[in-house]
């Protein structure tokens, strides 16, 4: 597969912070790439660089074998960007923006609105902007970053703020953009997002990439404990840190907890004990991974 996006050695000051440091990474055609990184990590710098938006100070980057930077006319009609923030024309229609998005990449009319169902948001065509819910104007912002059906889509924390019916209804949509062929690169503080959409993940602290690879491939090479859960009350916890590979125990009144690197072994051990009731096994997830990387320390 070629590479659509090359980036190396990216760099971006501003006064004493390093916002980008030192940023190298590639996406290839097709794929779903996600950045992940805490508040102030670098990841919409980065992004704004690679989009052409913003100017590097040092490193080089390509898109579709061109430099974004200084804007470059002939990649525009190739990207579509969904800002973290998007600003719509006031009191017009659903419809009237798409169109409006639209006219500036010369696609009809008729074209344009058949984004408003690839979106869901056929019912709500003639609403005003300004009567969507949250949920539904993310929707319609990215309908416009996709109206001039680019090659390649940048979407900065696309569900931020979104419910959990939303977030899952846009995940849906986004499934379906990658599906259709385009290549995707997605900013997200989510990690469960991270998980069901991206072939592969970068992620950021600092304005440095720390770790990037499938997030399947970063979990397991982590190597963390995994969690035996049963109901609480089927063994007392003394005696749960006895059990071979038991490693800590905890009990809730409502669960028994025993973390371990050994999870059949102590699995094998419960049933002999017969105390499997309720029993559920969870290994290492990328918020794992994310954690071990950047700290639990609260950032603001």
């Amino acid at each position: 597969m070629s590479n659509t996006i090359v980036a190396n050695d990216l760099r971006k000051r501003y006064g004493d912070v390093n916002a980008v440091d030192g940023v190298s990474l590639t996406v290839e055609a097709g794929e779903f790439f996600g950045i992940l990184g805490p508040n102030g990590a670098g990841k919409t710098t980065t992004l704004e660089i690679i989009e052409g938006l913003r100017q590097a100070d040092a490193g080089e980057i390509s898109v579709f074998g061109q430099s974004p930077w200084p804007r470059n006319p002939a990649l525009l009609p190739r990207m579509g960007v969904q800002l973290q923030a998007s600003a719509f024309f006031e009191r017009l229609t659903a419809r009237e923006q798409l169109r409006t998005f639209g006219s500036l990449y010369g696609v009809p009319g008729r074209k344009a609105d058949e984004m408003l169902e690839v979106v869901g948001l056929s019912d709500k065509a003639d609403t005003q902007v300004e009567k969507l819910s949250g949920g539904q104007a993310q929707r319609l912002s990215i309908a416009c970053a996709l109206v001039h059906e680019p090659e390649l889509v940048f979407l900065d924390e696309p569900t931020a703020a979104l419910d959990p019916q939303a977030r899952r209804n846009l995940w849906d949509v986004l499934r379906a953009i990658n599906t259709d062929g385009r290549t995707v690169v997605l900013t997200t503080h989510y990690m469960d997002e991270a998980e069901v959409l991206c072939d592969r993940v970068a992620i950021m602290d600092h304005g440095r990439i720390l770790r990037s690879g499938a997030p399947a491939a970063l979990v397991r090479g982590l190597e963390a404990a995994a969690r035996v859960s049963v109901a609480s009350g089927v063994m007392n916890a003394d005696e749960a840190r006895t059990l071979p590979g038991a490693d800590e125990v905890t009990d809730d009144e409502v669960s028994l907890t025993i973390s371990t690197r050994d999870a059949p072994k102590v699995v094998a051990a419960l049933a002999e004990r017969g105390a499997l009731e309720g029993v559920q096994i969870k290994g290492a997830t990328l918020e794992d991974v994310f954690l071990d990387l950047t700290g639990r320390e609260y950032r603001a």
